[in-house]
């Protein structure tokens, strides 16, 4: 009788583990109602009621920002009088500061302040930010005096108190992008109700509406503000996207009643390092033969989904053993000590981030690429004919990124509404490719913008007589296509692989990859001027052509490594799909009877 004990509780524990759906679902509607019993307001969604506002609130902030970024360069070495290599490299630590800063914003807001709390702070901080900027063009005595080197004139560069000024501008504008960068998609999306049919289109819509209206933004930014700054003057070019800003902080609080404010939840980052502490003190420990033997309550959170078990990372799983030393509280669901006892979720959860590291990676060396790419194309239109026809008029050199948005915003339709459709019918995928795939190919694309754009440099010196600035379009065009695969999938990849409480931590792990190409950037530009001269000021003197031509081989090198990270890759499943979330075909989504978020 007592050999047979250990046997039944072992069917029990399997009949309980094949049962476990059920149990879910009955835990979390006893957790929900204990917790609106205990006071918590109900949310009430007001979806697209609220999007006047969040969206409104994002593309003003993208009109005062973006366009005022993309045109810095020409500011620092035309205003403040910096070496072109200078001006780069400060640009791009702003620039890599400004995303790593998105990991701490989205730790303060899943920890403590909330993505509202957090976004209005944010927004704040950058029309200070802007409005500091403005001042160093406006005021003469923040920024050195005018002069003209083309007729031989030795110019001034900034005093210690001007650069000061220009650092606290971007200080300010750095806190700014590091709230709202990791934390507007997802506040967007919180305003729909992902447990309707019609919040979970809404969310989808969404998604449209934002790269929609981000493109748009960033094609008004590139003509009509940077001709203000290039052709007008700088302190009237640098006052209007101030009081865009303004704009946006105004229309972000005139919809604070309408908001659904989702509260912390705790930072996800505490349950990471539990289990790697927990996995770490139980390293000695042997593997249990079934993952039976692994503490697994049953999972509470109606927002969070159940992730499934993967035999990934298995030394991970050590974090879950229940150890002779292990203490349960009273209701035999929680551990005593988080640091040595962590449940399965968390342990998927951490399992979740270690899949995506290695894909997440490699899209670093493709930040790196649209970097060089954007910071050179301004230099090289510089040193081009920019004259529309006989008119007179110049096109300002820090423009030429609209010819990137303009292939995004054509593009994007297109793929959603043909080609998508036309792939569904032959792959069967939802998507018509994968979320790797659709990274993969415009990993492609981006070997092939190096490419053209060394061979347009390439005849740019060879001619005596300066070239049509419309050579400059191929690279920018390629570069918008590489970024409507690239970049959108990538987000979308982030957004649907991480679990559903780390919403945050995914925006902010797209804009570090940004941060880490931004200081691979600078150091590459430096190294590589100090090496070899060919990014000499004046470009005629150097070889931008055979810089373009490394850049694209490191491209094309990333590429087998992404492969390879991607061959690898297990997309992300709950306990109750049938496939990773991201390659779903259309026969298991239809037997889930669910909509993608």
């Amino acid at each position: 009788m007592d050999a047979a004990k250990p046997q039944d509780q072992e069917q029990e524990r399997k009949a309980s583990m094949e049962t476990k759906a059920v149990k879910v679902f009955s835990s979390e509607e006893e957790a929900d109602s204990s917790e609106e019993d205990a006071g918590e307001p109900v949310q009430n969604h007001r979806g697209w009621k609220a999007m006047p506002y969040v969206i409104g609130n994002e593309t003003f902030e993208k009109l005062g920002t973006i366009g005022t970024i993309s045109n810095m360069l020409v500011y620092l070495t035309t205003v403040y009088h910096m070496q072109s290599v200078s001006a780069a490299t400060l640009l791009n630590v702003f620039s890599g500061t400004s995303n790593l800063a998105t990991v701490a914003g989205a730790f303060v807001s899943d920890t403590y302040l909330g993505r509202y709390t957090t976004l209005a702070a944010a927004t704040i901080s950058s029309f200070i930010g802007m409005v500091i900027l403005t001042l160093t063009a406006a005021l003469h005595s923040l920024h050195p005096p005018s002069c003209n080197p083309k007729g031989g004139e030795q110019c001034q560069g900034p005093s210690g108190g001007q650069l000061a000024a220009l650092l606290a501008s971007f200080f300010f504008l750095i806190v700014g992008a590091g709230g709202i960068r990791p934390c507007n998609l997802a506040f967007g999306a919180d305003q729909f109700d992902p447990r309707t049919a019609d919040g979970r289109r809404g969310i989808a819509s969404f998604f449209n509406w934002y790269y929609f209206t981000f493109t748009v933004a960033m094609m008004l930014s590139a003509t009509v503000i940077i001709y203000l700054q290039s052709n007008v003057n700088w302190a009237l070019g640098l006052a209007v996207p101030a009081a865009l800003m303004g704009a946006s902080c105004a229309v972000f609080f005139m919809g604070t009643r309408l908001y659904v404010r989702v509260h912390p939840e705790g930072s996800p980052f505490t349950s990471f390092a539990q289990v790697l502490v927990a996995a770490a003190r139980k390293r000695r420990l042997p593997l249990p033969d079934t993952t039976s033997q692994l503490f697994d309550p049953p999972h509470r959170s109606k927002l969070v989904s159940k992730l499934a078990y993967t035999d990934q990372f298995t030394c991970l799983d050590k974090a879950a053993v229940l150890a002779p030393k292990d203490a349960l509280c009273a209701d035999g669901k929680t551990a005593v000590d988080p640091w040595r006892l962590c449940t399965v979720q968390q342990v998927e959860e951490v399992k979740c981030l270690a899949r995506i590291i290695p894909v997440w990676s490699s899209g670093i060396v493709y930040f790196v690429v649209l970097t060089q790419l954007g910071t050179y194309t301004v230099l090289q239109a510089a040193q081009t004919d920019r004259r529309l026809g006989n008119s007179g008029f110049q096109i300002p050199q820090g423009s030429f990124v609209v010819f990137n948005m303009l292939t995004l915003t054509l593009w994007i339709p297109l793929y959603d509404r043909v080609l998508v459709p036309a792939l569904r019918r032959v792959t069967g995928r939802e998507g018509g490719i994968s979320l790797l795939h659709r990274i993969g190919v415009g990993l492609v694309l981006s070997i092939v913008t190096m490419a053209v754009a060394a061979a347009v440099e390439h005849e740019r010196r060879r001619r005596s007589a300066p070239m049509s600035c419309f050579w400059l379009v191929p690279q920018q065009v390629v570069a918008g296509f590489a970024e409507a695969f690239a970049s959108i999938g990538q987000t979308e990849f982030y957004y649907r692989q991480f679990p559903e409480n780390m919403r945050s931590v995914a925006g902010a792990l797209y804009f570090l990859g940004f941060a880490l190409a931004s200081y691979a950037s600078g150091l590459m530009v430096m190294v590589v001027h100090r090496t070899t001269g060919w990014l000499a000021q004046d470009l005629d003197e150097g070889r931008v052509d055979l810089f373009y031509l490394v850049t694209g081989a490191m491209a094309a090198v990333n590429l087998v490594y992404f492969l390879a990270c991607a061959r690898w890759y297990r997309f992300k499943k709950s306990d109750d799909d049938a496939a990773g979330a991201g390659d779903i075909h259309l026969h298991e989504k239809a037997s889930a009877n669910s909509a993608p978020v």
